[in-house]
Order: C-alpha cells, then structure tokens, then sequence
C-alpha cells in the first residue's frame, strides 16, 4: 500500500534531483546532452507521481479507496497532451 507521504517524499527527491542536474550543468559537471536525458526521465517520474497522487485524492473525495489507485503506463499519462 502507497501512502501519500510517501508519494509526496518520492516527489521532494524529485524536484531535489531536478534542482542538482540543473546545478551540475551550470556547474559545467554534466554535459547538456546527460543532463536533458536524466531531466526528462526525472519529469516522467514527477508526472507518474503527480497523476498517482491526484487519482488518490479524487478516490478519496468520491468515497473509493485511494488504495485502489495504481501508477499508470507512462505512455498514459504522458498523454495528456495530444
């Protein structure tokens, strides 16, 4: 069982590693080409995070088991927008 605190933490790291690849290109210890690889992959998990995390909150607010809810295919959600 996923709680929301933990989906929320999974969420801080996140942003934390978003936050540290941007630092380290800055930085020039990461090349751009390493750094937009590792950022889009970290965005896809922040999407997988978010979406888990607002369908919880939907089940809750509809009287369902927030439990129920489960990480969706990336190709899903990332959907979204076409």
């Amino acid at each position: 069982m996923t709680k929301d605190e933990d989906i929320r933490a999974t969420i801080n790291a996140l942003i934390a590693r978003e936050h540290d690849l941007r630092a380290r290109l800055a930085a020039g210890r990461i090349e751009a080409s390493t750094e937009n690889r590792e950022l889009a992959r970290t965005e896809e998990q922040l999407d997988l995070c978010w979406d888990l995390l607002r369908r919880r909150e939907a089940a809750r607010e509809f009287g369902r088991d927030p439990d129920n809810a489960t990480v969706r295919p990336s190709a899903v959600v990332e959907g979204y927008l076409e």
